[in-house]
C-alpha cells in the first residue's frame, strides 16, 4: 500500500504544528511551505480540510496561521489515515462490483492483502501525533518490535534550546 502525497502533506503538516505546539506564534502555511518544498496552493487546500475536520485552528490576516484544535496525544494517525485516503482497493478483487479477476473463487491473496491491511491500521490505530514526535528513548511501550522513532525528524522545526 502506498499513501497518497495528500496524506503525506497532511502529517506533514500536523506534524510541523505539533512541533510548535508551544510557541506562541501560530504557524504559517507559506512556513511549512518553506520547510517542506511544497506548493502553498496545496497546502492551503489541505489545511482547509484538516480545519474542516476539527484538527487544526485558522487564523486569517496579519499575526494569523494555524494551531493543532486538540492536543497531539488525542489526534489518532489511524483516523487521519482513513480521512484523508480515498482508495483502499489495493487490488481488482477488494471490489467486488468491479472485480473481474477469474481465480478469486481459488485465490487467497484477497484474505493475505486483507491481514495486512489490518495490520497496516492495527500500526497507525496505536500511535497518535504526539507519538511521532517522541525520541527514541521516550516511545510508548506499545509500540511494536521495530517501529522505532526519529529523534529528529528532517523540514521540522527545532526544540527549542
Amino acid at each position: 500500500m502506498r499513501l497518497t502525497q495528500w496524506t503525506d502533506f497532511t502529517l506533514r503538516v500536523l506534524m510541523y504544528c505539533a512541533a510548535c505546539e508551544d510557541r506562541e506564534q501560530p504557524v504559517t502555511i507559506s512556513e511549512v511551505a518553506d520547510s517542506y518544498g511544497i506548493s502553498r496552493s496545496h497546502l492551503t487546500k489541505i489545511v482547509q480540510e484538516l480545519s474542516a475536520m476539527g484538527l487544526l485552528e485558522t487564523t486569517r490576516g496579519r499575526g494569523g496561521g494555524m494551531r493543532l484544535m486538540k492536543p497531539a496525544q488525542e489526534i489518532n494517525i489511524g483516523k487521519v489515515v482513513r480521512a484523508t485516503e480515498t482508495d483502499f482497493t489495493v487490488v481488482e478483487c477488494f471490489d467486488p462490483e468491479n472485480n473481474q479477476c477469474r481465480l478469486s473463487s481459488h485465490c487467497r491473496l484477497q484474505s493475505v492483502l486483507g491481514q495486512a491491511m489490518k495490520s497496516f491500521f492495527s500500526v497507525l490505530d496505536n500511535l497518535t501525533l504526539a507519538d511521532l514526535m517522541l525520541p527514541a528513548a521516550t516511545a510508548p511501550a506499545n509500540t511494536p518490535t521495530g517501529y522505532g522513532y526519529i529523534p529528529l525528524v528532517p523540514g521540522l522545526p527545532r526544540a527549542p534550546d
